[in-house]
């Protein structure tokens, strides 16, 4: 293989245009392309910027020629020659470089390449495990480039527009200690603490805390976080966070912030003027309306409560649901009847089940007639009164579940998001931004037969609700945010607790004696002795967001290297074994179940 002695690299090879004509240069590559004309020779090169045509002639030098006539798919390759205009007949317009050609008057290879066992071509439609065993080829394909460069430039955008606001880039400890209370941490066993452990980051938030009692004022971060939980789509055990925190704000002045970051980013990115300030959806109004607290409010099929309509009809498994304390909801499919057979309606039985309801009842609105198989049960007052609250019209299908309410609010909110998707109900190209505010400080582990906090243990409650910590804590609303784009969560903060006396009630209130609070918690709890301002803060989800400002379905598109469904990485095989040496040296010893035959 020969060498770059004596050669620098001038241009990359898509910076080069018309302007470049007559001049000499040197470009460095892969070879996507190669075609032996017979006496001419064509090499697509191609860098991060783009592809560039090489050209070969044989009456340009035999040695030339021959190099070329060498080259294979991947080869890298320098090339030094002059930019010239190719002839009109031989132009492309379909790349930033097709009115040039680089005629070569030396060539060396660089470097061989076997076959490679994917296409380096755009929107590859190979298999993502083969794509992300060989990942380090994936990356070379333009796209996936265009979605790295994307997340560098989000990242740009970020740094600039909170340094512009005031703002620190602090880091925090990658290595803590464990605050378990949440999604599992990721333990590292200390060689020289035997027996003891530090837990890598589920958030930054303990610390991010501690700096607003530092007197920093305003902090931000890109910062990797960890959690060992079961993945899906939009979630990694190891993952980026946009994080900051403010001193002496209120949610106002939080959300503001974060709307001026989100417009400064559509406006650079996508060239879309977003208008603030953005809407806000308290959350109950959220779940009523839209079965989610992530909403995606781009289409209709609303929920909507009958509960009251249905209390003393004859169906006995409404009428059950609402003496239990339960709700009876419906959607109105607009034009269903046209859309749906019979066959439909029972896979739309099956659909809701997967959310643990129970089954979806159905009113078909005929010309003249109700298609159902539980009308029967309702007196005419009650069904007009269905009807009248749906806003029924003929040829719509009124689907309902009736349960209790937070599987309600999960089979029709998954319900509502299906239809809009078989019946292409979404606008791909709007970009729908809102708050959703006022959630509950508390939710009810049925696991864990308490309560546990909604968001974390440092969520500061409505000043309103407080009295309610001791009387009825399923009431209190916390002061909480979370920023939604087009029906995905992509941020979420909150003001934070700073009275040491309110902490130690939100910790009594989440199953914690004062001791197990402070053998936790101490630090932080300590700290508030010594003059804690107000604060309040957010964190983004940067691979979330990045895919989805790229219209990408998976993080694992916008993550250079991702893991999978079990957590493993395919290309480097990890997570693996480890020598018993580095295991004793940690005072570790194995205790694996015995392998089944």
């Amino acid at each position: 293989m020969e060498t770059m002695v004596g050669l620098k690299r001038t241009h990359r090879c898509g910076e080069l245009t018309l302007e470049d004509v007559g001049k000499k240069v040197t470009v460095m590559g892969w070879v996507q392309v190669y075609r032996n004309l017979g006496g001419v020779i064509f090499i697509d090169l191609r860098d991060r910027s783009g592809i560039l045509q090489l050209v070969a002639r044989i009456e340009d030098g035999e040695e030339v020629f021959q190099k070329a006539d060498m080259v294979r798919s991947e080869y890298v390759l320098a090339a030094l020659g002059e930019v010239v205009k190719r002839d009109e007949d031989t132009v492309n317009d379909k790349i930033k470089t097709g009115r040039i050609e680089v005629r070569m008057s030396e060539l060396r290879i660089l470097s061989k390449a076997e076959t490679p066992p994917i296409y380096i071509e755009e929107n590859s439609n190979v298999r993502e495990e083969v794509r992300l065993k060989y990942r380090y080829l994936d990356l070379r394909r333009p796209d996936m480039q265009r979605l790295m460069e994307l997340r560098h430039n989000v990242c740009k955008i970020a740094r600039s527009y909170y340094d512009e606001n005031g703002f620190l880039e602090i880091e925090t400890p990658m290595l803590q200690k464990s605050t378990p209370e949440g999604a599992r941490d990721y333990l590292v066993p200390s060689r020289v603490h035997p027996g003891s452990f530090y837990a890598l980051p589920q958030s930054p938030q303990l610390y991010k805390q501690l700096l607003m009692l530092s007197g920093m004022d305003r902090y931000y971060q890109i910062v990797k976080c960890f959690r060992d939980e079961d993945l899906r789509a939009d979630r990694q055990p190891e993952f980026t966070q946009i994080d900051l925190e403010m001193s002496f704000v209120n949610e106002d002045d939080v959300m503001s912030i974060n709307e001026g970051m989100m417009k400064r980013l559509f406006k650079e990115l996508k060239d879309i003027d977003l208008k603030t300030p953005f809407r806000r959806i308290p959350y109950q109004e959220a779940m009523d309306r839209f079965g989610s607290d992530k909403p995606d409010t781009r289409f209709g099929l609303e929920l909507k409560d009958i509960s009251d309509i249905v209390a003393n009809s004859e169906f006995k498994v409404f009428t059950d649901v609402v003496k239990k304390g339960g709700s009876v909801r419906a959607i109105n499919c607009k034009g269903g009847d046209a859309k749906f057979s019979r066959r439909d309606l029972d896979g739309l039985v099956d659909f809701v089940k997967t959310y643990r309801a129970k089954g979806l009842a159905w009113i078909v609105i005929g010309e003249n007639e109700l298609k159902s198989p539980i009308t029967k049960f309702f007196s005419q007052e009650q069904i007009d009164g269905i009807l009248s609250r749906m806003e029924a019209e003929v040829g719509d299908i009124i689907m309902i579940v009736a349960d209790k309410n937070e599987i309600v609010y999960d089979a029709l909110g998954a319900l509502r998001l299906e239809l809009a998707k078989r019946f292409d109900l979404i606008d791909k190209n709007s970009c729908d931004l809102l708050w959703v505010t006022d959630f509950p400080l508390f939710e009810y582990s049925e696991e864990e037969k308490r309560f546990v906090a909604k968001h974390h243990p440092f969520t500061m409650p409505k000043d309103e609700d407080i009295p309610l910590l001791d009387t009825d804590p399923a009431k209190v609303r916390a002061k909480a945010y979370d920023m939604v784009y087009n029906g995905t969560e992509v941020g979420g903060g909150s003001l934070r607790i700073f009275n040491t006396e309110l902490q130690q009630k939100m910790f009594e209130k989440l199953g914690f004696t004062k001791e197990e609070a402070w053998e936790r918690f101490g630090f932080l709890m300590g700290a508030f002795q010594y003059g804690t301002p107000p604060h309040g803060g957010m964190a983004y989800g940067l691979d979330r967001l990045v895919m989805l400002l790229a219209g990408r379905d998976s993080i694992r598109d916008v993550i250079a290297f991702p893991k999978v469904k079990d957590a493993s990485e395919l290309m480097s095989e990890a997570p693996g074994t480890v020598d018993e040496k580095q295991l004793a040296e940690l005072h570790i010893k194995l205790d694996l179940p015995e392998e089944k035959n």
